[in-house]
């Protein structure tokens, strides 16, 4: 990995990866166009999603909006080449860190065998100071990251399949602690149109002057120009 600007490239030399995140569309305002650029390497990527989302949309009942972002989900992973989507109905919103939460992440990690597993910022805050994060996420990345240590003790949670201590890392998308960064350049339109396909989500968030690529271009120009590209995503890696 080459230091360029403050940024390290990430270490691309992996064939499978899972992403555990607490929402739908958490992998899109974050990091989609990465995901775009490994499947196009021929790279194998499954998204585990805890919860449906389904109280992410004010005007929508829960019955109605779980199915709904399920639906937006998948088309948007199919966007960026992930045709494996798993959602474990964890309650949106209300997601809580502890045991449980490690088990149900460690089984999907002994069972799909990853070399890397992706997540979303886990930090207090987006920006190091007050900009806040949301508790789902919180809970979520530190659950994911103990479940990968978890997932390789045979001893911990042994019903919930045989050990996997195959993963290398564990990547944290958009942490204000990022030091490693990817280049997204050749697939940020990908990205763009895997945040396009939440429509529902979005218009519900009723942001009526939100544009999908010029916020994606206001997260990743400054990233790239870091790491010497136009765009990039950014992580901060934790080596298990």
């Amino acid at each position: 990995m080459n230091a360029v600007e403050g940024l390290q490239t990430v270490d691309e030399d992996w064939q499978k990866a899972l992403a555990v995140v607490a929402h739908p569309d958490d992998l899109e305002f974050g990091c989609a166009a990465a995901i775009a650029r490994w499947t196009a390497q021929g790279k194998e990527i499954v998204y585990c999603l805890l919860t449906s989302g389904e109280a992410g949309i004010d005007g929508l009942a829960p019955a109605e909006s779980g199915p709904l972002r399920e639906a937006e989900q998948i088309e948007s992973s199919r966007i960026v080449g992930v045709s494996a989507v798993e959602f474990l109905g964890q309650p949106d919103g209300t997601i809580e860190y502890g045991v449980p939460l490690r088990r149900a992440i460690a089984e999907v990690i002994r069972r799909h065998r990853p070399e890397i597993v992706l997540t979303n910022n886990f930090r207090d805050t987006w920006d190091g100071d007050v900009v806040l994060n949301q508790a789902d996420h919180i809970a979520t990345g530190r659950a994911t990251l103990d479940a990968v240590r978890d997932a390789a003790n045979r001893w911990i949670f042994p019903d919930a399949g045989e050990k996997w201590g195959g993963v290398k890392q564990v990547w944290a998308a958009g942490s204000p602690n990022s030091r490693h960064a990817v280049d997204t350049t050749d697939t940020f339109a990908v990205g763009v149109d895997s945040l396009k396909a939440h429509k529902a989500y979005i218009d519900g968030l009723n942001w009526p002057h939100f544009d999908p690529e010029e916020f994606l271009e206001g997260v990743s120009r400054p990233t790239g120009a870091a790491l010497g590209t136009k765009y990039g995503t950014r992580f901060e890696v934790f080596t298990v």
